[in-house]
């Protein structure tokens, strides 16, 4: 299943996003929920475009900087949609009681309301030159959340080998945020690039992944303001992904 990141096209309304990704012959939506933005977080209009739209919503990943509270909702959220997968961006580094929240309570939330819950990687900057932006973003932390959402842009903001990561994680990979790197750039169009996403994307394959592929890059890349091009690179790039995946 292929599917498109809200917020791949972050500056229109969540009705066009789903618009564009029924234009563009995509199978899901995943809900980046937004704490500046309302539609994102009210899943009874978020039922109804995927109702009207056709497209069902394969997962929610809860805002940047989050909270349990925002966790909570969020898990919410998925139990109403009757959305399988919740992916979490990992805490800031000092935010030692929401870290420890999210080690504690994350097994409980997932028996109580039978989803799962992903942790996702993420990029690999710094505070102070040393000391990492996030905590639970090593390999082992990661391994011991127990389900992942990788995310191939971040695994080359940490240095990380994409293959050899997958290969490190493939057993608890439940997700996956797909796009590139171009002119040191992250999270460009997964068509355009210097990841080794064909490869990546046969591992999947053959490896038999049965989560979604979520494509999310920067609203630039996919000339967000062009209607029609955005159609025609969503395009592009759904067909990439199904050359190599499909």
């Amino acid at each position: 299943m292929i599917a498109l990141h809200t917020d791949s096209l972050s500056k229109y309304g969540l009705n066009r996003v789903f618009a564009f990704a029924k234009a563009a012959s995509y199978d899901g939506i995943e809900i980046g929920v937004d704490k500046n933005n309302f539609d994102t977080q009210n899943a009874a209009y978020i039922r109804k475009l995927a109702e009207e739209h056709k497209l069902p919503i394969v997962a929610l990943h809860t805002p940047l900087n989050g909270s349990d509270k925002s966790v909570q909702h969020v898990v919410e959220m998925a139990a109403y949609l009757k959305c399988p997968i919740v992916v979490i961006s990992p805490p800031k580094f000092l935010d030692f009681k929401f870290t420890g929240w999210l080690k504690g309570q994350v097994p409980l939330l997932r028996k109580k309301k039978n989803i799962q819950i992903a942790l996702a990687n993420s990029n690999g900057k710094t505070v102070l030159g040393f000391l990492p932006e996030r905590a639970l973003n090593n390999l082992t932390d990661l391994k011991k959340f127990g389900m992942v959402a990788l995310d191939t842009s971040a695994t080359f903001s940490k240095k990380w080998d994409l293959l050899r990561t997958f290969e490190h994680l493939k057993k608890l990979i439940i997700h996956v945020h797909l796009s590139n790197v171009r002119h040191h750039k992250e999270y460009a169009l997964p068509n355009e690039g210097i990841l080794p996403l064909e490869s990546f994307l046969r591992k999947l394959k053959s490896g038999s992944y049965k989560g979604a592929i979520s494509i999310r890059v920067r609203p630039s890349e996919l000339a967000a303001g062009d209607d029609e091009k955005v159609v025609s690179k969503l395009k592009k790039v759904k067909d990439f992904v199904e050359e190599f995946y499909g």
